[in-house]
């Protein structure tokens, strides 16, 4: 994974003061913090996954072909309207054994959509079993890589508090397994397996996307916990005395503030090892703290709200979603340590100074591109992950990241993944007649490679007017 080790922002001394702050700036007329959930290697040209199972073949990347290289100066898009009526799309799943295209709507449901837009019946109805309200809900799905003959589905959702969740938390995360029939228009009788219960003590910054990458294990994200600060009810203390709080330094004390990867192939825990015999997923055995102190399931750490993350081959983009300064994109690696609370994207976090290590001495990996709440065109605040566009859509984009904030302002943005980081980020903006909607909640990509972007113009998770648009070229 040293090829995913970035050249480091961060530099000691001469840093600049952040001002303590009470969480992102919302919008007017927006609940809570105003996070998107308010909205809201080798080289190798085969994989074969720790345990032996082929992968199948792996798409090279940009950072590793160099191409091919998206031509951002001057690039804009148009939207071709795809699907209306949803109440808050947060996510989009393109099976890749399958053409067929479906949308999660937060508010518990999951429609397939079609070339005539979104089908009258919900494939999957969730609803009996999601508690709304701040950024909880319907959160995010990914199809297993077998969909079309096994027919799994994992969905990730807010749910009352189960047993096991300590009194006074707002609610349980989900992960679930739900398996039904992969030819049916409307998915009848589900039968729906819990995979994985985390104790959620706050209503927000609950990630919710989750991602099959090419070595067949699901990558599982959460964010810290919840308020402002990583402080507070169900946040652990840690290493960094200087600023109270840190799930999201801590991998001992809880699942919070990191991304999972688990076998949900398997079952007892790490193979071969007593370790979580009883678990209803397996452990990889290359993940980073097996063997050592702490969960087993935590591949990477110091998140904040990691709310979309993304494969394209190898690279997994992680979306973090910062406080009330610095939103930050990054590439996954193996034991990264991504600094938060200690840092919010490059920066330090409510001091002049601060460490550019852990206690161990593993550095912190800097984000690989990151933008401010104030100033410039490219500003905002709560980063909306995207995807490598890789389809024939929009040409100029063609290898780009794109991304989003959720207060978009008529833009989008995009990056160079091929370039040397940090990456600058290019804004794109959104031309014709069909405007982008004020709050951009997501984005899909599907089997052609073209990118989808996911809107509402409401921030409370109902109504119907959120809507889905494919990015093509004006």
């Amino acid at each position: 994974m040293e090829r995913l080790r970035r050249r480091r922002l961060l530099r000691a001394g001469g840093l600049a003061a952040l001002a303590s702050v009470a969480g992102c700036s919302a919008p007017s007329g927006s609940a809570g913090d105003g996070d998107a959930g308010d909205a809201s290697g080798s080289d190798d040209a085969d994989v074969t996954s720790t345990d032996g199972r082929d992968a199948g073949t792996r798409v090279p990347t940009p950072t590793e072909t160099g191409g091919p290289r998206p031509d951002l100066d001057g690039a804009d898009v148009a939207l071709e309207p795809i699907a209306s009526g949803f109440a808050a799309p947060v996510d989009f799943v393109a099976p890749t054994d399958s053409d067929r295209r479906f949308v999660v709507d937060r508010d518990g449901r999951i429609w397939e959509i079609g070339d005539d837009g979104r089908r009258e019946t919900p494939f999957l109805d969730l609803s009996d079993r999601i508690v709304l309200g701040s950024e909880r809900g319907l959160l995010g799905a990914a199809a297993h890589p077998e969909f079309a003959s096994n027919g799994r589905l994992y969905v990730r959702y807010s749910a009352s508090p189960r047993a096991g969740t300590p009194d006074g938390y707002s609610h349980t995360a989900v992960l679930a397994e739900v398996t039904i029939d992969p030819d049916a228009r409307v998915a009848a009788d589900p039968q729906e397996r819990t995979v994985l219960e985390v104790p959620q003590p706050q209503g927000n910054h609950n990630a919710g996307a989750v991602a099959f990458g090419p070595d067949g294990y699901l990558h599982v994200p959460f964010g810290d916990g919840g308020a402002a600060n990583d402080v507070g009810r169900g946040h652990a203390d840690d290493w960094y005395d200087a600023v109270d709080g840190g799930n999201g330094q801590d991998t001992a004390a809880n699942l919070l503030g990191s991304v999972l990867r688990i076998d949900v192939d398997g079952r007892g825990g790490v193979p071969g090892s007593d370790a979580g015999a009883d678990k209803p997923y397996a452990i990889p055995a290359d993940n980073p703290l097996v063997g050592r102190s702490g969960l087993s399931e935590q591949y990477a750490w110091g998140f904040r709200n990691p709310w979309r993350l993304s494969f394209h081959g190898a690279d997994c983009y992680v979306a973090d979603v910062g406080q009330g300064a610095w939103e930050e994109l990054n590439l996954l690696e193996a034991g990264g340590n991504y600094g938060w609370n200690v840092r919010e994207g490059a920066h330090c976090f409510r001091r002049d100074s601060c460490p550019t290590t852990a206690p161990g001495g593993e550095p912190f990996v800097d984000p690989v591109a990151e933008y401010p709440h104030d100033g410039g065109d490219v500003s905002g605040i709560s980063i909306i992950g995207g995807h490598v566009a890789t389809g024939d859509a929009v040409p100029a984009l063609r290898g780009a990241y794109v991304f989003a904030d959720f207060v978009a302002s008529g833009r989008l943005f995009a990056v160079d993944p091929s370039a040397d980081p940090p990456w600058g980020i290019r804004t794109i903006p959104v031309v014709g007649e069909t405007d982008l909607a004020r709050y951009v909640l997501g984005f899909g990509r599907d089997s052609a490679g073209d990118v989808y972007v996911l809107t509402t113009a409401e921030t409370g998770g109902g109504g119907n007017g959120g809507r889905v648009s494919r990015l093509v070229a004006p």
